[in-house]
This record gives C-alpha cells, structure tokens and sequence, in this order.
C-alpha cells in the first residue's frame, strides 16, 4: 500500500501552505504537564513540517506563531513563548542554513521584547541568501490589524495626493499588507480540532482550501502534513465557475 507522499502529485503541490498550530496547551493538560511543555513539544512538530514541506518543494511556509490576541496570555507563558522562539533560532539556524531555509516574518515585530527582535534580525539576515522554502514566521499578527494598517496607509497616501480615490483597487490593499511579496495560500491547516480562522490571513485566504484536523498540534507530523496536501489535491478548485466549465476547458487542452 502506498504512503500519503508516495500519492501525491509532485506536478499539484501547494506553492504556498499555512498553518494555525493549535492544541498545545490541551495536548498538555491531557498529559498533566505545564502548558510550556506542550509549546516545548510544538516546537519538534514545527521540525518536522518545514522538513515535510521542503521535501515536496513547497517554496512557502506561514505558521501562525504569537498572535495580537497572544499578549492577553498570563505574563509567564508570554515569557516562555519568546523564550522558546529565541531558542528554537540557536538551535535550528545552522540547520536552516544547510536546508537553504529562509526565514522571514509577517506582523508587528516591533512589539516585540528587544532581545526577541535582535535575534529575529540575527535569523533574517544568516538566512536572506537562502534559496529553499520560505519559512515565514506570523508574530504579533493579526489580519484584521494588518488590513487596518494598510487602510491607514491608502488614507495618507490619497491625502498627500500621491494617490487617487479611483485608482484604488484590491492589488492597492495587497501592496500594504504586510504579505504583500507573499503568494496567496493554497492550502490552510489547522490542527486542535477549532474550525475558525482566528484572525489569520483573512484578506489572503479567500480562495484558500481549508483543511481541519483534530490532531493537536504536538501530535501533528509529516505524515498528517502529507496528508493534508494528497486531500488538498483531490479537491476542485472552481475558483466561482461551474464544474462542468472546468471539464470543458480540460477537455479543450
């Protein structure tokens, strides 16, 4: 019997997969453990999905990492979030290297503790040269933020009569988000069982398959990751024309 990677079609793989990695926190209260040891153990799941996607050749990678909403989170599990990031770059860096891994970020960085944000730069630069998957890392993001922020920019900029009220359209908005060099998302997934978006990629995803899974994200492997990219595949994708106008034009090639 074939594997899920032994199905999947190397001419049909997403350019560009997100995750929202849930589960953590219950994945360790079901063990009777801290919930840093279920982000502890996110972290080996996060291993191993960038090596699942670079295996397939996926070139983008979004992982929904700290969101705007995270901060409300006890101030002691905020500290282990950034303490475990800034360990996850000592340990992997030299790792993504030699993968050819690129790490970039999507969010307010800024608000984020300054020995957080030396070591991010630290990672962006070792990595910039890196010509593999694209490893993006969603920190302090919010979607809803992100679209405000670009409406803000769009606002100023008509006020400065740099642009147009009537020039504006939906490529204006992308150009100020912060994704705005980032293909759109083929494939989304989210693990823990949630099915809603919390806030991520809402402007990026509207044609985005979604796949939900009850796996927690500690538990989340490359196998439920190839999985997820063969279910992927086996969908049609009309993008708002009939199935039978898409066999039509197969049929016409």
């Amino acid at each position: 019997m074939l594997s899920n990677k032994e199905l999947i079609d190397q001419g049909k793989v997403p350019n560009h997969v997100a995750i929202i990695m849930d589960g953590n926190g219950r994945w360790a209260r079901q063990k009777g453990k801290a919930r840093s040891i279920g982000h502890e153990n996110g972290v080996a799941s996060v291993k191993k999905v960038v090596s699942a996607a670079s295996e397939l050749g996926v070139k983008y990678l979004t992982l929904f990492t700290f969101s705007t909403e995270n901060w409300n989170r006890p101030k002691s599990e905020v500290e282990a979030l950034m303490s475990l990031l800034i360990s996850f770059i000592n340990l992997e860096i030299e790792s993504l290297k030699n993968n050819k891994v690129r790490l970039l970020t999507i969010g307010d960085t800024t608000s984020l503790p300054d020995k957080v944000q030396k070591k991010i730069n630290y990672a962006l630069k070792e990595t910039s040269d890196n010509t593999g998957l694209n490893l993006i890392l969603a920190l302090s993001y919010g979607s809803k933020q992100d679209i405000i922020k670009a409406t803000l920019l769009i606002c100023s900029n008509i006020r400065d009569e740099e642009l147009s009220v009537s020039d504006i359209t939906e490529e204006t908005l992308r150009k100020c988000l912060s994704t705005a060099d980032i293909p759109y998302p083929e494939l989304l997934i989210r693990t823990g069982g949630e099915y809603r978006l919390s806030n991520f990629l809402l402007w990026e995803i509207a044609y985005t398959e979604l796949y939900f899974t009850n796996t927690l994200w500690p538990d989340f492997n490359n196998e439920d990751f190839f999985k997820a990219v063969l279910d992927y595949q086996n969908r049609e994708k009309r993008f708002g024309i009939l199935s039978d106008q898409i066999t039509n034009m197969k049929s016409a090639l």
